[in-house]
């Protein structure tokens, strides 16, 4: 069977897509086909009662997924052990330190990475109003919460809805940040920089051309770099 020959219509099928890939974007990219948005049934998408945006919580929670705008900054699920090669590569062998004392990382980053580690797991509004995100406060938040998703050194661990005094749920889920060491523990931390970042790349490039080996090569590097 093709990697893109299914359709989700329960939580399940999402599991058994990501777990059987590896990683799973949200919405379409660069690589046709390679995605939620591309194969959910309607009665699982945005106009339903209950769909995959709901159950992106719950994905996360149950299965360990890391999630977060990790590719073109979009939204991906990936299994842990893809997610390993996938921080690995993008950090370039770096922990968070070494990479900003080797002034790779400004001052901004590092501010904002330093919060997420200490206070993880935290709520995105929390976390603006730990570090003063606010309209006469610092700025750039959008920019550099994706930029450490996209560095592999931030995910997202969780989404939280608001409750009425009901006890029912309203809105959209408040994203929930983490670092992938708080999130996946000593596992992780013991084995993200097992291999060589360029070996991780290589892995990451392999595993995708044998799940689409039509795709031109190029196409696959653009969608990893």
């Amino acid at each position: 069977m093709r990697p893109f020959d299914f359709t989700i219509r329960t939580k399940q099928d999402v599991v058994d897509a990501v777990n059987r890939l590896g990683f799973l974007p949200y919405f379409e990219n660069r690589i046709e086909g390679f995605s939620i948005e591309e194969h959910v049934g309607s009665e699982a998408w945005f106009d339903s009662a209950e769909g995959v945006w709901e159950w992106k919580g719950p994905l996360i929670r149950e299965n360990a997924f890391a999630y977060g705008k990790f590719f073109d900054k979009k939204a991906v699920f990936m299994t842990k052990e893809w997610f390993l090669d996938y921080a690995n590569y993008r950090r370039d062998g770096y922990d968070f330190d070494a990479r900003f004392d080797d002034e790779l990382a400004s001052f901004k980053d590092k501010a904002l990475f330093d919060l997420i580690d200490a206070n993880a797991p935290v709520l995105s509004k929390n976390l603006k109003k730990l570090g003063n995100y606010r309209k006469d406060g610092n700025k750039g938040f959008d920019t550099l919460i994706v930029r450490l998703q996209e560095q592999g050194y931030v995910l997202i661990s969780d989404f939280i809805y608001e409750k009425d005094r009901h006890g029912a749920t309203y809105g959209w889920g408040v994203a929930q940040y983490s670092t992938p060491e708080h999130f996946f523990g000593e596992d992780f931390s013991a084995n993200v920089y097992r291999r060589t970042p360029e070996e991780s790349y290589e892995r990451l490039f392999a595993h995708l051309k044998s799940l689409f080996p039509e795709e031109d090569e190029a196409v696959i590097r653009k969608f990893l770099k």
